[in-house]
């Protein structure tokens, strides 16, 4: 198999304002308004090698699309085994709803369990090329997993901070792959108050959702990997859960660079983004028609991942959802339940309750007519549920209900 050439990359982008800065040190949000920095690549250099007859001669991992990614020198190019998760068709759930043509990408089986691992694969092996020392993030969860691990097959320090209530296998996740966690009561802004408390005077690089341009480049794979796995096409409809967001809007910057490369045109799949109902900001200035959007108050669910009162891509992600002519939308806890539980028992997959919460928001799209039953529909999976295990037997519990 070939090794792919290198990086086109040549420079940061704020998303906001425009302002470029310098692609060669470590950086974080925009110097001049604080927005979210995107990489910029040389599109034409990049697609002289970059084709789709070409991936097929190259190794199956995230560094296929070696061109549109940000690391430079191949040996700084970390890989566990994250990307290339499969893609295939609902046997049950899709039928029954008359989406016939519904298809799931399961990101669980990434390495860390969650989609998580693409983006913290590509922060920190960027990072460390550009000379990082040790690595800090605040987290629901699986973000945290995933820096610990690649933080770790970097060999450098990595510091987790967690609201007190993440289940405990999270926590013990970190510890075992040598973190150093740091629980803070509260919600996960609270940890990042915390985190950033601690960021300065130290060596400490943050790698917190959007707050550096590289994470985004990773989750954008994504993209790159549907049109790829559906033979040169696009799906018509993305359903994804959405915390921070930043497989969301990885992917809308993916299919930009599609069509720059000439693989598409203008047409993008309809973005769904959803949300818990207690916790649902994106949901709520999408409706009112906002730009961006305020914290949610005393945020509540047990999707851990989707219990992200506020995002530094809020306006990004907004932006997605109304440039594709999608929508958001929340479900209650019981129906994020109910996904989970028909996820496992229809479909054979150990879900989260995440993935639960696209469940759900399926039933809604269908029954509201916003899918009619012929689209091509891809739902994102995005975590296993085995470390939510404890969790969903207690809301089991609650419902008087057992596993």
């Amino acid at each position: 198999m070939l090794r792919p050439p290198g990086s086109a990359i040549t420079g940061l982008t704020c998303t906001r304002c425009g302002a470029e800065h310098d692609h060669t040190v470590l950086q974080g949000l925009c110097t001049s308004c604080g927005g979210p920095l995107y990489a910029r690549y040389d599109m034409e250099r990049a697609g002289r090698t970059l084709t789709p007859e070409a991936l097929a001669a190259r190794p199956r991992s995230m560094w296929r699309y070696a061109e549109v990614l940000p690391v430079e020198d191949p040996a700084f190019r970390l890989n566990l085994g994250e990307g290339d998760t499969p893609l295939f068709y609902s046997r049950r759930i899709g039928p029954d709803l008359g989406l016939d043509r519904l298809l799931l990408k399961d990101e669980g089986l990434n390495p860390t369990g969650s989609f998580k691992a693409r983006g913290l694969c590509m922060a920190v092996s960027r990072a460390a090329e550009l000379g990082a020392g040790a690595f800090s993030i605040p987290t629901a969860g699986n973000a945290g997993g995933a820096l610990s691990a690649y933080a770790a097959a970097a060999g450098l320090p990595a510091y987790i901070f967690m609201p007190s209530d993440t289940p405990s296998r999270f926590v013990e996740e970190c510890r075992m792959y040598g973190a150093e966690v740091t629980l803070v009561e509260g919600f996960i802004t609270d940890a990042g108050r915390r985190a950033r408390e601690e960021l300065e005077g130290s060596d400490r690089f943050d790698v917190s959702t959007l707050k550096e341009p590289y994470r985004v480049e990773g989750k954008k794979i994504m993209g790159y990997e549907l049109f790829e796995q559906l033979g040169g096409e696009l799906p018509d409809v993305i359903v994804y859960p959405t915390g921070g967001g930043t497989g969301l809007v990885g992917m809308w910057k993916a299919f930009g660079e599609m069509e720059e490369l000439g693989w598409i045109g203008g047409e993008r799949p309809r973005m769904v983004s959803v949300q818990a109902s207690g916790c649902a900001p994106v949901v709520k200035a999408f409706h009112a028609g906002d730009e961006d959007y305020e914290a949610w108050p005393d945020p509540r669910t047990m999707a851990m991942g989707l219990r992200v009162p506020a995002a530094v891509g809020d306006v990004e992600i907004l932006k997605a959802l109304r440039g594709s002519g999608g929508t958001a939308l929340s479900v209650d806890e019981d129906e994020i339940l109910d996904g989970v539980l028909e996820l496992g028992r229809r479909e054979g997959v150990y879900a989260s309750p995440e993935d639960g919460a696209v469940v759900g928001a399926l039933r809604k799209l269908k029954a509201e007519g916003f899918l009619e039953g012929d689209e091509r529909v891809v739902a994102f999976l995005t975590g296993h549920g085995m470390k939510y295990a404890e969790l969903i037997q207690e809301a089991l519990r609650e419902r008087g209900e057992r596993m």
